[in-house]
């Protein structure tokens, strides 16, 4: 949306203090007033939000080139006001990371946006150039660049894991557009965000996707399908990641 969209200020309920009030001298979200009453522009298709799920709302300021996200987000129409779980603010010109231990929209304290199967880079030309975020029944811990943890199961990868389709895996058989995610969680992976569904990867809301043709792909794949990048790295001193292997 514009960047003239008026912000209105967010009540966090549950991690208010590891959320962000705003962007840097721009206080409040711009979460615009048909969020209240129409359906889809918040996670589950609830006006207002709803009671229940994770209720994502993703809102992009293209002229500040900022991204707001919240969880757990619900209008409070009894106190009049936005609430959230949890709210982030990330400066999509910069590659900053959460401050250590802050959650985001995402258990992990990463950014959701980013990490979407989006529809128009699917069927694009090109190649699809990131990696996607995916959600795991369970984790343990956190490493970089993740930046939060939600639960300590021993046999469960840690937040911030990165899993990329083997290079043996087959995708000739799929239609052009799944080759071409297939070929993404090659090359870029996947980086495990928030506990959920095992191997669950998220796409953008879009009237135009085929579930008839994603759906049964996605099913297609196993997590025997994935071999694991080293589980991340916690550094003793801030600089750069050294000594990445390849766990098969």
């Amino acid at each position: 949306m514009a960047g003239d969209q008026a912000r209105v200020p967010l009540t966090f309920v549950e991690y208010g203090s590891e959320s962000d009030t705003g962007a840097p001298g721009l206080p409040g979200y711009p979460i615009p007033d048909e969020a209240r009453a129409q359906p889809n522009y918040i996670e589950g298709g609830v006006a207002g939000g709803g009671s229940s799920g994770d209720r994502h709302m993703l809102i992009i300021d293209r002229d500040r080139w900022l991204l707001y996200e919240t969880y757990a987000t619900f209008w409070n129409g009894t106190a009049a006001r936005w609430e959230a779980g949890s709210g982030a603010v990330f400066d999509l010109s910069r590659n900053d990371r959460r401050p250590d231990g802050w959650t985001s929209a995402d258990a992990a304290g990463l950014a959701i946006f980013p990490g979407l199967v989006r529809y128009d880079e699917a069927l694009g030309a090109g190649e699809i150039t990131h990696a996607f975020r995916v959600t795991t029944r369970g984790s343990n811990g956190y490493v970089w660049p993740a930046s939060h943890s939600a639960g300590a199961n021993a046999s469960a990868p840690p937040m911030g894991a990165r899993l990329r389709l083997k290079a043996s895996k087959d995708i000739s058989g799929f239609a052009p557009e799944v080759q071409r995610i297939f070929r993404a969680m090659k090359r870029h992976g996947l980086i495990v965000a928030d506990n959920g569904t095992d191997m669950y990867i998220t796409g953008t809301m879009d009237a135009r996707w085929n579930n008839n043709v994603l759906n049964p792909a996605f099913s297609a794949l196993t997590a025997d399908d994935f071999e694991v990048v080293q589980f991340g790295w916690k550094p003793t001193a801030l600089g750069p990641p050294t000594n990445l292997r390849i766990v098969r």
